[in-house]
């Protein structure tokens, strides 16, 4: 049974208020791969009342206003995405479509959703209690580079005017939130909840924890960001992670320490409460999001993978938290009862698929190493990669009555899987559970741009790329892998670019699809994009980051494309790499053009670089003279 969604049908239950209004920027879809659809039901599961309007019309007050004011409070999402990433482009292009509304059509929310929800309520009820979460406000907690205003903004909770922040995954949270509430607890005397930001007077600051550069400060000084940025980062970890503190003007913006990840039985309960796993069948033309995902299970949390382009390690953390396989099955088997089951599951997986334990002993102690990645640029020397308990639970879903295959979409870490000193699992991923295809994530070749990326180098994907073609012969099928890559990212010169449309060609790579580096708040990288900095070092960074930059690089790794031919040729030339133009295999691009004698390459920064062969020649004359000493 839904959530009610309109004042009739929280009087068909016989209620008379509702202690929470869940406001959301997504359609209503009650299944547990939307966050609002958890929240939903662990709040009813504690015993509240809770009311779901899904995309209100943000023009007036009235949507707002349709259920009364709620007994405890609103809380706020903008939904499974944040908002200016559902409607805009990299290249800041608005979008035609929107997966998480009706029939796929766009203008259903507003920009920055989560602050104009806010004061709408804040205009209809003025004395409400309002909590926010989701992603679009948890990576919005302290003050941020927005990409979209090209400008940094204070935390999302002085913007909006709400009275809690609560970030990462929230089902700790907000059930702790609720109970104080119901209990007449004021909502500006619960400081003391972890997972949760609040803002207070200057003189009540805690004592403890550590202390951001301010607000003031990171608007003036792009190094005092940078410095800010690092410490948000090192702590999150629900094990050593301190409170964090920032001055915004009168006011103090307080995180408390991150909230201690669910536990197998916890993870489990959450997936087993009474979720309809579709959408409301208010939707007519139905919502797109849901094909993904509704014959997909989601079997962990967290990554300990670290990269620096991704949100997950601010949102849910580095540590991996998972599912037992007694729940996994229990869903598998409701999923195949469902009438539109094809007997196809769609993905075992999570943010990384094959992730199924934190990747040391270490960390169930001590927590995630500071300043350090598990697997870049080289795996941890006390790294464990194992992947028995993860086949096993494939193994078992493949033998379900009415599943005739079991895929994994979501991400593959081949440079974890590299570790695994037995090859059971590539084995059964080639032979079982690949479409045809695999997508894996390279993102780059160049040494220097996987370091500013937080990914291992190349050489990792090249070992996969043989070991997955060689077992996929054994078993007599042809099966490819696609290879997600990213231009533009904070360290890439024209030059690295060059390099990696080089790297696609040798290995007869032709990507439908290459992503632009997108600066989305909460990353590494995008605080690299904004203050072309690298925050651990101070060290300067290259960043492409006019249309004219990013276009050129876009079009190298895709230097096949007849419609790229002028850019790639401009690319070439402004690098001075003609020796890459013309009718020669080793060229990119075929075009008569005069071949200028010039000796020395340039790149964009201004300095002379050696190309990667002059790299290699040297480091073997330096190994000789050792040898010989």
């Amino acid at each position: 049974m839904f959530l009610p969604i309109c004042k009739q049908d929280m009087e068909q239950r016989g209620w008379d208020e509702v202690d929470f209004v869940y406001v959301n920027g997504d359609a209503y879809v009650d299944h547990p791969s939307f966050g609002a659809a958890i929240i939903t039901r662990v709040l009813e599961h504690e015993g509240f009342k809770v009311a779901f309007l899904a995309q209100p019309n943000w023009r007036t007050t009235d949507d707002f206003m349709q259920f009364g004011e709620p007994r405890l409070g609103f809380l706020v999402s903008s939904g499974n995405i944040d908002s200016m990433v559902a409607h805009y482009t990299a290249a800041k292009k608005p979008r035609s479509d929107d997966a998480y509304t009706e029939g796929g059509k766009a203008g259903k929310r507003p920009d920055r959703a989560v602050t104009v929800y806010c004061k709408k309520i804040r205009e209809a009820y003025p004395n409400a209690n309002i909590i926010i979460g989701g992603l679009e406000a948890s990576l919005r907690r302290f003050a941020h580079y927005d990409y979209w205003d090209d400008e940094i903004k204070p935390s999302i909770l002085i913007e909006s005017g709400a009275d809690i922040l609560s970030y990462g995954m929230g089902e700790k949270s907000i059930a702790q939130i609720a109970h104080k509430l119901d209990q007449n607890i004021p909502i500006s005397e619960i400081t003391d909840i972890k997972g949760i930001c609040y803002l207070c007077d200057p003189k009540d600051t805690p004592l403890t924890g550590k202390e951001c550069p301010s607000y003031k400060n990171v608007l003036e000084s792009k190094k005092e960001y940078a410095n800010s940025c690092r410490i948000q980062q090192d702590e999150q970890d629900h094990i050593r992670g301190k409170l964090i503190k920032q001055r915004h003007g009168d006011k103090m913006l307080v995180q408390n320490p991150p909230m201690e990840p669910l536990s197998t039985e916890e993870f489990d309960g959450v997936y087993d409460l009474p979720y309809e796993y579709t959408y409301h069948p208010i939707y007519k033309d139905g919502v797109p999001g849901i094909e993904e995902v509704k014959f997909s299970l989601t079997h962990n949390r967290g990554c300990f993978g670290g990269c620096n382009f991704c949100a997950i390690q601010l949102h849910q953390g580095r540590f991996v938290s998972k599912r037992s396989k007694e729940s996994l099955l229990k869903e598998a088997r409701l999923m195949t009862e469902f009438s539109d089951f094809k007997g196809y599951i769609h993905d075992v997986g999570g943010p990384t698929a094959n992730f199924r334990d934190p990747s040391c002993e270490k960390q169930l102690t001590e927590g995630l190493c500071k300043n350090r990645k598990c697997l870049a640029p080289t795996p941890c020397k006390n790294l464990k990669s194992d992947h028995s308990e993860y086949i096993d639970i494939l193994r078992e879903l493949r033998e379900l009555p009415k599943v005739k295959k079991v895929f994994i979409r979501s991400g593959i870490r081949y440079d974890y899987l590299l570790e695994d000193k037995k090859t059971s699992f590539t084995e059964d991923l080639v032979k079982y559970h690949v479409s045809g295809q695999l997508r894996v994530a390279p993102e780059h070749c160049s040494q220097t741009v996987l370091d500013f990326m937080g990914k291992q180098h190349i050489e990792s994907y090249e070992r996969f790329e043989k070991q997955f073609y060689y077992l996929s012969s054994k078993v007599g099928k042809e099966q490819y892998l696609v290879p997600y890559l990213m231009s533009s990212h904070p360290g890439s010169t024209l030059d690295d670019a060059i390099e990696l449309a080089l790297f696609l060609k040798k290995h007869k790579l032709r990507p439908d699809q290459v992503q632009d580096f997108y600066p989305t708040p909460g990353t590494i990288s995008t605080c690299m994009f904004y203050t072309e900095l690298d925050p651990y070092t101070g060290e300067p960074i290259y960043v492409a980051k006019t249309s004219k930059e990013k276009s050129l690089q876009r079009a190298l790794l895709q230097y096949y494309d007849p419609k790229n031919k002028e850019l790639v040729l401009e690319a070439l030339k402004k690098a001075n790499r003609y020796d890459l133009i013309g009718p020669a295999k080793t060229c990119l691009i075929n075009a008569p053009i005069h071949r200028p004698n010039q000796q020395t390459r340039t790149v964009q920064n201004g300095q002379n670089r050696p190309n990667r062969s002059q790299k290699q020649q040297g480091k073997r004359q330096t190994n000789k003279k050792q040898k010989r000493k």
